[in-house]
């Protein structure tokens, strides 16, 4: 195997759920660029279909798709449209900030079915045709640094990204048997239009800059090129892992001290 053909996706097709904007577009594009008949999936249609366009003008093979992971309906008949899928990646996701005690129903139901149990039923359509196919597969699903972590006033998310894990490492030995891999990325601090505004208060910066190895925000293409890893033949021995790619964030404990 080539160093070229062990990091190709050529032949193979991939759906990217979420993949509108942010780290699912970054993460289309670049397997796209890897050579991968590659889905775009989303609500935002007109949105996909320029980012579809862009990509075939680019030389790549892009599709569009309308999903939305709130409507189990919408799930199945993307399951059943694409039963050819070699690669799935699940991005899709929300965030509401407050305290534990002040989320109500209704916004509990939302991020759990955003987040989880949409996630969870197109892993189990796409992974059930991967399946009859016979043919192997990757699976890639986006957690958190709350897949790992306990951060204050994101509960109700953490809860969802810890699943994930749960999910991520129950289905690799599950799976296993079918030759299908999956993983589970957990992006550290990266800026999306999901925390931009988080972001704007400069003290978040210092913060940063104070317990982080790499004291910079990360970017969705910091993460697209570990999802095409995952993907790839070069991870075929690498299955059930929760990644973090975070800036060193979860391996850091910044020291004032010089030596």
């Amino acid at each position: 195997m080539t160093l070229e053909s062990m990091f190709s996706l050529s032949g193979k097709k991939a759906l990217i759920a979420g993949a509108s904007r942010g780290i699912g577009l970054a993460i289309a594009q670049a397997t796209a660029a890897a050579g991968a008949r590659t889905i775009l999936a989303a609500r935002s249609m007109d949105k996909l279909e320029a980012e579809a366009r862009a990509l075939r003008e680019a030389g790549y093979q892009a599709e569009t798709a309308s999903l939305d992971v709130t409507d189990n309906d919408s799930i199945a008949a993307v399951a059943e449209a694409h039963p050819d899928v070699d690669i799935l990646v699940v991005v899709a996701g929300t965030n509401i900030r407050k305290r534990f005690e002040q989320y109500t129903p209704e916004e509990y139901q939302h991020v759990m079915q955003t987040n989880l149990h949409g996630p969870a039923l197109l892993t189990q359509r796409v992974g059930a045709k991967i399946i009859e196919r016979g043919q192997g597969g990757k699976i890639v699903l986006i957690g958190s640094l709350a897949s790992l972590l306990g951060i204050p006033y994101i509960s109700i998310y953490s809860m969802t990204k810890s699943a994930l894990a749960g999910l991520t490492r129950t289905l690799a030995v599950e799976w296993a048997p079918h030759d299908i891999q999956i993983n589970c990325i957990a992006p550290g601090f990266i800026l999306t239009d999901l925390n931009r505004k988080m972001w704007e208060a400069p003290e978040m910066h210092q913060w940063l800059a104070g317990v982080q190895a790499n004291p910079r925000l990360g970017t969705p293409e910091d993460i697209a090129g570990l999802s095409v890893f995952l993907s790839s033949p070069a991870a075929n021995y690498m299955t059930g892992q929760v990644i973090a790619s975070d800036g060193g964030y979860t391996a850091s404990a910044r020291w004032p001290l010089k030596a």
